[in-house]
């Protein structure tokens, strides 16, 4: 009996240890993450077919969020989200101010550049990490960039690298640039320059659309002739508003591919992506939101996401060791694009595949295998560690 009871009291004693960590992760854990974004003026829409989206990224978080307290179900960790929205004239840095007061550690910001850079200096100061879902611009992730920002949505250099290595393995050599006049119009197209001279290929021509009046009215007589001129493979487009790209197919000089901002698109996200289990990613957030999930709601999702991922393996709140996690080896985000989504160290931004999509089918994704890098294929998208003019002393 005496035994038997020293077993018993064994067992006890190993059941005891084996639950020890699964009891100390149960530890209630109350989270909160805000969502700071400020609207601004949109432009005037070319077409009325696309709706004018009041939730953008908003819907995104909230289902990251849902994912979050699933698992928080086991865990005992309970996660909220505080959503703020400006208004276009409002301030920005009070806004930010009264979430810092009120304890905010984590916080999605869609907000324009200069907004974000202002706040990257105050949260620094308060250990408080920001994570970008919105703007893509490489200055961010280089000169301007900050240890406390992450970036989730992939920048203009990543989205140029992926179409340079479709035109690659289509040898469509030579290319035909057309930009807009806008900031973003310029970064992009010089990302596009940047993927053109790294991957070998040639721009024989480029041109500034300059035309004030309505395209819709007059584009079948002035298209052909803006694209005389050269000879390409495909014409590239640069204009991140669309108040002319949409109505370049069809009518350029020469019947050529077009692809960039219009034609094919590269994308964190598309409706009509469908491996890697992003199908029930996909009716999820159409059941949830009324409308199917574009770049900013994927990246919104990723933010929370990542969040989530690194308070669960941590078992911590503290922003300092969420960072750290965030950073190191261990961390991995499974992101419905059939590899593990990491961050680049150098620069915070979120290595992840790139989606070359039409408006009504996936094309590719990038970077195709073949496109080799001693730490991983990913990296051939956007700044390598050696490319990169990072520096977090600042």
């Amino acid at each position: 009996m005496k035994n038997n009871l020293m077993c018993l009291r064994g067992l006890l004693l190993l059941i005891a240890c084996l639950l020890m960590p699964v009891l100390a992760q149960a530890t209630p854990v109350q989270l909160k993450i805000a969502f700071l974004t400020q609207k601004m003026p949109a432009a005037a829409a070319l077409s009325n077919l696309d709706p004018v989206l009041i939730d953008e990224g908003l819907q995104g978080a909230r289902l990251g969020i849902a994912d979050n307290n699933t698992t928080g179900q086991f865990t005992g960790h309970q996660y909220s989200l505080q959503y703020v929205e400006l208004a276009a004239g409002a301030d920005v840095g009070q806004a930010f101010e009264r979430l810092l007061a009120e304890g905010y550690q984590y916080v999605i910001v869609d907000v324009q550049h200069v907004s974000l850079l202002a706040l990257a200096k105050r949260a620094r100061e308060n250990n408080v990490l920001l994570f970008n879902v919105s703007l893509a611009d490489g200055e961010l992730r280089n000169e301007s960039c900050a240890n406390n920002l992450f970036h989730l949505i992939p920048s203009y250099e990543m989205q140029a690298d992926a179409l340079a290595q479709f035109m690659l393995k289509k040898r469509w050599n030579k290319w035909f640039l057309v930009k807009g006049n806008e900031p973003d119009d310029k970064r992009f197209a010089a990302a596009i320059k940047r993927s053109a001279k790294r991957f070998g290929m040639k721009i024989v021509a480029e041109k500034s659309w300059s035309f004030e009046h309505d395209t819709r009215r007059t584009a079948q007589a002035e298209i052909p002739v803006f694209t005389q001129g050269a000879d390409y493979d495909v014409l590239l487009v640069a204009d991140v508003k669309g108040l002319f790209g949409d109505y370049l197919p069809m009518n350029t000089w020469l019947p050529r591919p077009i692809a960039g901002t219009q034609g094919m698109v590269p994308r964190a996200w598309h409706r009509t992506h469908e491996r890697w289990g992003a199908v029930q990613m996909q009716n999820r957030f159409y059941t949830q939101a009324g409308r199917w999930m574009n770049d900013v709601d994927y990246a919104s999702w990723l933010a929370v996401r990542t969040v989530g991922e690194a308070v669960t393996r941590t078992n911590s709140t503290d922003s300092t060791a969420i960072k750290a996690f965030i950073l190191s080896d261990k961390f991995s985000l499974a992101g419905f694009k059939g590899t593990k989504l990491t961050f680049r160290p150098w620069n915070q931004q979120l290595r992840q595949p790139v989606l070359l999509a039409t408006p009504r089918s996936t094309v590719s994704v990038l970077p195709h295998k073949e496109f080799l890098h001693p730490l991983t294929y990913l990296d051939t998208l956007g700044y390598d560690k050696p490319e990169s003019s990072c520096s977090f002393n600042q």
